[in-house]
């Protein structure tokens, strides 16, 4: 590798804390990790480099370059010890893309699309490699059952005894009763007092 990219490397050390949050990929042991370059536009004539960061304890965070795609020359030129059976990188500028064959935990970590232009030196959206043996199942989220309001009538009160109606139906008669017993007995005395005058006048005149 050149040395003044040694260089660049280093310089990005200080640049580390301003990139945007991952992309998470989880991808099963021993199947093929495919991580898409996220950036906003591609130069046909710059290079493309993928990056992986390191955490070292001593030295901190770093980015290793792993390969990158050579527009001009059209091939794409490996970093030592990156083979081309483990990394392929697509060809199509429209949509870059770094393909890992065979990955495994070890795969696991931060990656990042690079192309440098002149000037211009452009980052892609980082992505997260997360390598997995058995991919997590989303929880369905339980649904709620709404159960529908019954209207409820209410229910009649069965009274004991005798109705309200009948209790007054029966004091109206009995009311009419008794005047009509009062007035009998009203007349039966007027008479009384009649025969009793008529016959006490009889005796008066004799």
């Amino acid at each position: 590798m050149q040395p003044w990219l040694w260089l660049l490397l280093a310089a990005l050390r200080g640049i580390l804390a301003f990139q945007q949050a991952p992309t998470l990929v989880q991808v099963l042991s021993h199947q093929i990790g495919s991580l898409p370059c996220q950036m906003k536009s591609f130069s046909s004539n710059a290079r493309l480099y993928w990056l992986r960061l390191h955490q070292d304890p001593s030295n901190g965070s770093y980015y290793d370059v792993l390969a990158y795609w050579d527009s001009g020359k059209k091939t794409t030129i490996y970093n030592a010890g990156v083979t081309k059976e483990k990394l392929t990188l697509s060809q199509d500028m429209t949509k870059p893309t770094l393909n890992i064959t065979n990955v495994t935990p070890a795969d696991s970590g931060i990656y990042s699309c690079m192309t440098i232009g002149s000037p211009k030196l452009t980052f892609g959206k980082s992505i997260l490699l997360n390598v997995v043996d058995v991919l997590p199942t989303t929880v369905q989220p339980t649904r709620k059952t709404t159960k529908k309001k019954m209207c409820r009538f209410p229910n009649p009160v069965t009274q004991k005894g005798p109705t309200c109606s009948l209790i007054t139906l029966s004091l109206l008669v009995a009311g009419i009763l008794v005047l009509l017993v009062s007035l009998g007995v009203s007349m039966r005395l007027y008479c009384l007092r009649r025969r009793a005058r008529l016959h006490f006048m009889k005796q008066f005149h004799k």
